[in-house]
């Protein structure tokens, strides 16, 4: 069965996070420099059999555009166009980064660990996709 990866994109910093075969949960996979997204992809999207990628949307309160929201679109672009045979899709990602910190605070880290904050792109990137997962069974 094929997998589905969400990527929770960062000027500096992305995360990401990737289902389970049968597309129900999401799981965090790992926090890469954004630079090297693309070499990352090109081996995920082959090794866990990749078919969908969806990527966290910046938006405003009032669902305006954020800082980073063109270039997010601009990565979809990139994605569709070096991975053709992947569905690209985006969602829109208000509030997972505070969702995140409110869910590493819980998890029982020491402080240190909780404030790592490569950590809270990787439970973004996994809230994004559970979020993702869920709409579509509905």
């Amino acid at each position: 069965m094929s997998k589905i990866l969400a990527i929770d994109f960062g000027l500096k910093r992305t995360g990401l996070a990737i289902s389970d075969e049968l597309q129900m949960f999401a799981f965090g996979l790992k926090t890469i420099e954004s630079r090297t997204l693309m070499d990352e992809l090109k081996i995920l999207v082959e090794k866990e059999k990749i078919v969908e990628v969806v990527i966290g949307e910046p938006k405003r309160l009032d669902a305006s555009d954020s800082h980073i929201t063109q270039n997010v679109r601009l990565l979809k672009e990139a994605v569709q166009k070096n991975f053709p045979e992947v569905s690209v899709n985006l969602l829109d990602e208000r509030f997972t980064s505070k969702m995140a910190s409110a869910v590493i605070a819980q998890s029982g880290l020491k402080k240190k660990d909780r404030e790592q904050k490569g950590l809270i792109d990787m439970v973004s990137a996994a809230i994004i996709l559970q979020d993702y997962l869920q709409t579509r069974i509905k």
